[in-house]
């Protein structure tokens, strides 16, 4: 029989540990058959379990000491022999779960990562570097913070839930949005083989029966308008100050156009001349080229305007650059505690009483439209840039329809002027 080996304690093996040997020992520690301790000459150690596997002999390592104590290495080398006596091969079954576990590593990829990915494969789809931009803003803003370092094969409904909830009711439109560019990027995520089963951001027989629909609550939830009678009071308060912010505000009213149309308008687009403004598709919601005509107040305001060298913008930021979202709520904000301050009801939305907002300007002018003119509804729409159906949308996009268009508009800012002209209240289309 081979000679047993003394079983040492926890001091004898601190003590051998300690640097200065000229070569590395290997000592049998005793109490389990074959346990053994590697001293190299700087005094780190590990243990090792000398035994064989079938025919095989076999140096199994059980960790480092001191991390892995002496009772712990005895612990491990009585389950490995265990598992040996059992038919299993303990190196090999390690290297099985490393392997395993490597593959369920590449496999896997976080939510963030799977975004970049697909942003990536997608760069040709996207018409433009700033839509791409504003496509990954988004999903950054709101869904990274609950999504971004989950697996995506672990997101589950619940966790895209926990997305949109806070913002379905308050910020539904860009709600809607982030919904759909999770579902495209998780999409893309089970295409390209990192998660399997149903996509928990779709919307039909999924998101659908946990959420409103949108359009129900956009309807509840319009932006504050300022109200059509009020509006020539405003647009007086708005031209009575200084400042890029409020002449910025002011052209928004006068085109009915949208915050950020303005604030990223470049002089390269205006044609004073022709009294025109020519949006490019890149810079529009609906992705195709928007004209605008400017009424003489709308050309009056962009020719008082100062034109800075090396500066493109129409209306820059005072620090150089486009012009926050921001400036112009802000504005409007003081507008209104203004009116408040001196005893005036201030510029409240009709129904809902809240203070007016700069998008609410849109809401203003197309209620002036229904309800004060007789302008075909559908132009009012073409000029809000909005989707109409497709045949009435042929016919207004003819070149002539910018000029009806243009009457319009200049009836618009005569009501937001105070001038009493009649203009709107006969229109003929002929």
């Amino acid at each position: 029989m081979p000679r047993k080996a003394r079983e040492l304690g926890p001091l004898d093996i601190k003590r051998m540990t300690r640097a200065g040997a000229d070569k590395a020992e290997t000592i049998a520690v005793g109490g389990v058959a074959g346990l053994n301790l590697q001293v190299l000459p700087s005094g780190a150690a590990s243990w090792l379990l000398r035994v064989t596997v079938g025919t095989k002999r076999r140096e199994i390592g059980l960790g480092g000491y001191p991390d892995v104590t002496l009772a712990q290495a005895r612990d491990g080398a009585r389950e490995t022999k265990d598992k040996i006596r059992s038919g299993i091969d303990p190196v090999e079954e390690r290297k099985a779960a490393k392997s395993a576990l490597v593959a369920e590593q590449r496999r896997g990829m976080t939510f963030a990562a799977a975004t970049d990915k697909y942003l990536a494969s997608k760069l040709d789809a996207f018409k433009n570097a700033k839509h791409r931009q504003q496509w990954q803003n988004t999903l950054t803003t709101y869904a990274m913070p609950q999504l971004g370092p989950m697996l995506v094969q672990d997101i589950t409904v619940q966790d895209v839930l926990r997305v949109l909830e806070p913002i379905w009711q308050t910020k539904t439109e860009t709600a809607s949005r982030v919904r759909g560019r999770i579902e495209s990027v998780l999409s893309w995520a089970t295409v390209a083989g990192h998660r399997t089963g149903d996509n928990p951001a779709r919307w039909a027989g999924n998101l659908k029966e946990l959420l409103p629909a949108a359009a129900k609550v956009a309807k509840q939830d319009n932006q504050p308008a300022v109200q059509i009678d009020d509006a020539p009071r405003w647009l007086a308060e708005v031209r009575a100050r200084s400042g890029t912010g409020t002449r910025a505000l002011e052209f928004t009213a006068l085109t009915a156009a949208r915050s950020q149309e303005v604030r990223g308008a470049v002089w390269e687009e205006i044609d004073l001349d022709a009294a025109l403004w020519v949006i490019p598709a890149a810079r529009m919601k609906m992705e195709r080229e928007h004209r605008v005509p400017l009424t003489p107040q709308a050309v009056a305001l962009l020719q008082a305007l100062p034109r800075l060298e090396g500066v493109s913008l129409v209306f820059p930021a005072p620090r150089g650059g486009e012009m926050s979202d921001m400036t112009l709520s802000a504005a409007m904000r003081r507008i209104h505690a203004a009116d408040v301050a001196a005893g005036a009801p201030g510029f409240v939305d009709r129904v809902s009483k809240r203070p007016a907002v700069p998008h609410g300007l849109r809401s203003t002018f197309r209620d002036w439209v229904a309800e004060r003119t007789h302008f075909p509804g559908d132009m009012a729409e073409v000029a809000l840039a909005h989707k109409v159906g497709n045949a009435v949308e042929a016919s207004y996009r003819r070149g002539d329809m910018v000029e009806k268009r243009r009457a319009m508009m200049a009836a618009w800012a005569d009501h937001l002027t105070g001038k009493k002209t009649g203009r709107g209240k006969v229109v003929r289309l002929g």
